[in-house]
């Protein structure tokens, strides 16, 4: 078996950039886009500052958690150990850039399609070598089978110490890294400054780039070209005015601590938001409204008539919006059907999408039953069906979010918590949308006044908790 990876040594690299322009070149990539790029670390103060360089990309993972998520097997590993991806399947949902622990995907501005590193796989399969190491100025980049004893990586990884980013993923990384440090592979180890020291990049790109982090409007003063301006600066100006300049200096050294990060690519910013959010509550809605009034019914607290048929037609109408919201989220819209037809049965966005189409054809039978005037109790029976697929559709998205490797927050989440969110959402949402049609006169008022404040208040809650595990350093 051929096993492809990646050595990148750190002790060579220079930041020439060289390796990230016959990328973009070699594969046409979009301005504001990269498959790979270069991130500099800057550590000390002037005069005894130093930087250190490191090239990052798609790290092929042997358990990657894109190909896992993904639900259209757009994104896919090769049997060389190749993760690579195919523009016609992909529907741009942005799973796979929730997951990739190593922030190596982005969807390209042009196709609306998700894109990253697929090592040069057309080179490959005719003998080449990436474009990456070919242009490489002093043989920063090793590529190679890893499986091969005999191959020039292998020789590398023998002769060389090595580690590589994030292995708390659980992802395998295949690209490894010789003599770096912690600062250059934990995106936390450095603060992320808004302002770059070399260009003027975008806060963020893709889909919801207008919501990506606000950028900085104070300068850079830790860095090397302010510490030289202000010294050029002293020396030159009257003895008063320098004085002044000193203290300026002698205080930014003070600040100066840490290594700091001076350049890295931009943040792609939200990826989901006011829709996911917006779907979230939806479907939580729907669910919950549909239990709740099934074991009203089951437990004879109230028989089927016009409150649980009307709370039937609005649960339909809300997964219709659920549906809606959705494919509204798609870079590639028109392609939502691929998730039943080239479906990935390792996606809960799969799984997701069967369960709430099982769920809204046992609310349709449901009213097969009522206008076909058969006995209550077939009622009874389907809701034995119909109430499970409910819990499920409540409850998915927190498996979905826990493959999102690249999160944290939502990585990190148990089962437990998953289901205690879940069910805890949904009695909220659908109990306040079912004490709207139990409730008549003054008390139906009352009921609307709290429904509207639990759908505000709750929503807020829903879309800030989904944005704030989405701003943490990935990079």
């Amino acid at each position: 078996m051929v096993n492809y990876g990646f050595v990148i040594d750190n002790r060579k690299c220079i930041g020439c950039h060289a390796c990230t322009v016959a990328c973009k070149s070699e594969h046409d990539v979009p301005i504001g886009v990269n498959r790979t790029h270069v991130k500099y670390i800057e550590t000390g103060t002037y005069p005894d500052v130093t930087r250190e360089f490191s090239v990052h990309r798609c790290n092929h993972c042997e358990d990657s958690p894109c190909t896992t998520i993904c639900p259209t097997s757009a994104l896919f590993t090769r049997d060389d150990g190749i993760v690579d991806f195919d523009d016609d399947r992909c529907i741009g949902c942005k799973s796979c850039m929730q997951a990739c622990p190593y922030d190596a995907l982005y969807i390209d501005p042009n196709k609306g399609t998700a894109a990253k590193c697929n090592y040069c796989a057309h080179r490959i399969e005719h003998s080449y070598e990436p474009a990456c190491v070919i242009v490489c100025p002093t043989e920063a980049i090793v590529s190679g089978d890893l499986d091969d004893e005999n191959s020039s990586i292998s020789g590398y990884l023998r002769d060389h110490v090595t580690t590589v980013r994030k292995p708390e993923s659980g992802a395998n990384p295949n690209v490894y890294y010789v003599e770096t440090s912690e600062e250059m592979l934990d995106p936390k180890a450095t603060e992320r400054s808004g302002e770059y020291l070399w260009t003027d990049q975008a806060a963020g790109v893709g889909h919801y780039a207008k919501y990506a982090d606000q950028r900085l409007g104070a300068a850079d003063t830790n860095s090397m070209i302010v510490q030289l301006a202000l010294e050029k600066k002293a020396r030159a100006a009257a003895g008063r005015d320098r004085a002044i300049i000193r203290d300026v200096m002698e205080r930014l050294d003070e600040q100066a601590g840490k290594p700091k990060r001076s350049y890295d690519q931009p943040a792609k910013g939200i990826l989901w938001d006011w829709d996911v959010a917006g779907y979230l509550v939806t479907k939580s809605t729907a669910a919950g409204l549909y239990i709740l009034m099934m074991l009203a019914m089951i437990t004879g607290k109230i028989n089927f008539g016009s409150e649980i048929l009307i709370a039937l037609v609005a649960s339909i109408g809300l997964l219709g919006l659920t549906g809606l919201l959705l494919i509204n989220d798609l870079d590639k819209p028109m392609r939502f059907v691929y998730v039943l037809l080239r479906p990935n049965f390792s996606s809960w966005l799969v799984k997701g999408g069967y369960t709430l189409g099982a769920f809204a054809n046992i609310m349709v039978v449901h009213l097969g039953i009522f206008f076909l005037d058969m006995p209550e109790i077939w009622h009874m029976w389907l809701a034995i069906l119909g109430i499970p697929l409910a819990w499920l559709t409540g409850n998915y998205t927190g498996w979905l979010f826990k493959q999102a490797k690249g999160r944290e927050k939502w990585a990190n989440r148990t089962n437990q918590e998953i289901i205690i969110t879940g069910s805890i959402e949904m009695l909220v949402f659908g109990g306040a949308a079912a004490l709207l049609l139990l409730f008549s006169g003054i008390l139906q008022y009352l009921a609307l006044s709290g429904a509207v404040l639990i759908f505000t208040f709750g929503y807020k809650h829903v879309l800030h908790d989904l944005r704030s595990a989405q701003v943490e350093t990935l990079h």
